[in-house]
């Protein structure tokens, strides 16, 4: 038998139906915003009326096989667009025990975790806790944000710095066993006066980058550096396996590398750095003579001609330059590592330098950008590790990817099985 309707819209003329939808247009083209909130809420509401059907069955009836009975209806917050709103939803109790149930949607919606996601994605692209509130709601939606809507700045903030928290702990003791590193560069960010940030990234045998690390100190010494390799290898670096290293130049970096992974570890110190240093201090007027002759000595495949170079080098600024002619010389088998071992130009050109780890340092300063004052160390370490893994996100592989193989041959061949130094992590970071 068909059911006979008494909708409005139902008995309406063509006429009045096309003015009816395009009033409700009009609706939606005065705030599309608070649209798409009611038809959110309205999709919402309709689940937990559905999940306590399932629970208890339709309202006044006697549902024996349900496992709870209803019991009223009650207000709750959930998160929207960064803030909260106030929604109405049923309560089932329990036949046997005569506690709540829960309902799955709302458990859900509860648990998603959407606020801490909003207010971490906004801050991490410069938005301040101050304008929050204008970030993620229209002056002229119609969605006011009421007192209780979890838009003050102390309320961002607070919510920023549980969900950074979590994964600064949840990525500090990732497990590190499951990646195949060939490469690690290792390099300080400077915070403040008295506070260092010392981060690692990796590179996989697929050319993946990977921020494996970082560790608070007041200064680039032998002990940060430790701190950070001994937390490597308590997450499953294994410090047997031979792995290129790749730093800045800093003695305490190589100090502590050497010491933990073995004396003949390769190092490659960044050649953009040394360059840097090296013009620095010379006379303008030779610029361009000391880039064409560094620019040779990093291009040329042959170890022994590119020191030559290099050499000749030195020995020409010993007149106008002698203390530049000391610093080239000064590291110069690390600066020569990835030619003598037998890479190919491009993987030369993509691993002779600190680049992977520096554009990473841009990132972080453009994440903490609004920081005026640093509290604390911990403080630091939360913004920093979500300055890595909002680089991480952008992350390209290595160019030279393809040619990674080579690079595992070679280092296999640098350290033999019979000579590899076997470090127990619990002695040396004692």
């Amino acid at each position: 038998m068909m059911r006979a309707t008494t909708s409005p819209l139902a008995l309406a003329s063509k006429t009045e139906m096309n003015a009816a939808v395009e009033e409700a247009w009009e609706a939606v083209g005065e705030s599309f915003e608070q649209f798409c909130l009611i038809a959110g809420l309205s999709s919402l509401t309709q689940m937990l009326d559905e999940d306590a059907h399932t629970l208890a069955g339709a309202p006044h009836a006697r549902a024996g096989d349900k496992p709870g009975y209803r019991w009223g209806h009650t207000k709750g917050r959930l998160g929207f667009h960064g803030g909260k709103i106030e929604l109405k939803r049923p309560r089932i109790r329990s036949k046997t025990t005569g506690r709540e149930l829960p309902l799955p949607s709302w458990s859900e919606a509860r648990t998603a975790g959407w606020l801490e996601q909003w207010a971490m994605n906004l801050m991490l692209i410069n938005v301040s806790t101050r304008r929050f509130g204008r970030a993620v709601r229209l002056p002229e939606a119609g969605v006011c944000a009421k007192a209780g809507a979890g838009l003050s700045k102390s309320a961002v903030s607070r919510r920023f710095k549980a969900l950074t928290e979590a994964r600064l702990a949840e990525w500090m003791a990732s497990d590190l066993s499951q990646l195949d590193l060939l490469v690690i560069q290792i390099d300080g960010l400077h915070l403040d006066d008295n506070l260092l940030m010392i981060g690692a990234v990796g590179i996989d045998i697929a050319g993946g980058k990977h921020p494996l690390g970082v560790v608070e100190g007041a200064t680039e010494n032998a002990a940060t550096v430790q701190a950070l390799l001994d937390n490597l290898i308590e997450r499953g670096l294994d410090p047997a396996i031979c792995r290129l290293f790749i730093v800045d130049g800093a003695k305490a970096l190589t100090k502590s590398i050497r010491r933990t992974f073995g004396a003949d570890i390769p190092i490659q110190r960044c050649q953009v750095h040394k360059a840097r240093n090296i013009t620095e201090r010379i006379d303008p007027r030779l610029h361009a003579t000391v880039r064409r002759a560094l620019r040779q000595a990093w291009e040329i495949g042959d170890a022994e001609k590119a020191e030559r170079l290099l050499r000749n080098l030195a020995r020409r600024l010993e007149g106008d330059a002698p203390g530049v002619s000391r610093s080239i010389l000064e590291g110069l088998d690390e600066i020569l590592t990835v030619t003598r071992l037998g890479l190919p130009p491009e993987l030369r050109r993509s691993l002779a330098s600190t680049n992977i780890i520096e554009s990473m340092h841009a990132v972080i300063r453009q994440v903490c950008r609004n920081v005026k004052r640093w509290r604390d160390a911990r403080m630091a370490l939360r913004w920093t590790a979500a300055g890595m893994l909002e680089a991480a996100k952008s992350f390209r592989r290595l160019k030279a990817y393809k040619q990674l193989p080579i690079l595992k041959t070679a280092l296999q061949s640098h350290r033999s099985p019979a000579d590899a130094l076997c470090v127990d992590p619990t002695q040396e970071a004692a």
